[in-house]
């Protein structure tokens, strides 16, 4: 993805981990729920152009995913999906694949939360190198004249119970839906998110009032250079740090707040 798409994308994935960093949240269900909006996105052209039309308020657009899917999904991927129409897509597929990605980062996110991620990346680089040397498992998974259903017994027969539940999903949705990515490029890019997603760590930023966009963005480049690792910004807004802000990655806390200052000012004094 290029401009507008790209940065929409990026907007999008950081409303999706706030999301799913709830424990409300049901991720696997989110990924159920994104995967059948992509499939909606796919098969209907004209909702695709009318939710990318830049003519179009991003108010408006919002609003037409409310009434088409309001009732039919929960109201998390309706807001999530109502989010990603407000922005600007450079081409109307940029759409549709960053739904489909979303998809796919929850279905890992899932597996994040049960502790299986690693599993779930080392599973989908495995089944990548067992479909290249596999030519008539390759054929199988990627006969135009197979139907979906058996397409996916075939990967449940495979996969099942041998393999962690988000590998299974991940991989039939990549076999049952390619829309037109070859299967090695799918498992690829899978591959890709899945190694994106645990080298991610989390810093929960606690500070007097809300940060603006430039000092989130200074901020998460602050952090990402002194841990070496993409950063992820958990924000949260608490009068009583006064001033300044506290972040905790891990079990580390970085203490920069007035009255932690003032704490310990009192605690010198009194000894």
């Amino acid at each position: 993805m290029n401009g507008a798409s790209r940065e929409a994308l990026a907007a999008a994935r950081g409303r999706l981990d706030a999301l799913t960093d709830s424990t409300a949240v049901d991720a696997a269900q989110l990924a159920d729920e994104l995967a059948a909006v992509t499939a909606l996105l796919h098969r209907e052209a004209g909702l695709r152009r009318a939710l990318t039309d830049p003519a179009q308020p991003g108010e408006a657009k919002a609003q037409l995913v409310q009434r088409l899917i309001g009732g039919q999904v929960s109201g998390s991927t309706a807001d999530l999906v109502s989010g990603v129409a407000r922005s600007r897509w450079s081409r109307s597929r940029d759409l549709v694949d960053a739904v489909e990605e979303l998809a796919d980062i929850a279905d890992l996110t899932a597996a994040e939360k049960t502790g299986t991620l690693d599993d779930v990346e080392d599973e989908l680089f495995r089944f990548g190198r067992i479909v290249s040397s596999d030519t008539g498992l390759r054929a199988a998974l990627t006969d135009r004249a197979a139907g979906a259903p058996a397409k996916a017994e075939l990967l449940h027969r495979l996969l099942g119970g041998r393999a962690k539940r988000a590998t299974e999903r991940l991989v039939t949705r990549l076999v049952t839906a390619p829309r037109g990515r070859s299967l090695e490029a799918g498992l690829e890019s899978l591959s890709r998110l899945a190694a994106e997603r645990r080298n991610r760590v989390v810093a929960v930023v606690t500070s007097a009032v809300p940060l603006s966009d430039g000092q989130k963005e200074r901020l998460g480049a602050a952090l990402t250079k002194l841990y070496g690792r993409r950063m992820h910004l958990n924000l949260d807004v608490d009068p009583e740090v006064v001033g300044g802000m506290r972040v905790q990655v891990g079990d580390e806390v970085i203490n920069g707040s007035i009255a932690d200052r003032l704490d310990e000012a009192a605690r010198r004094m009194a000894s």
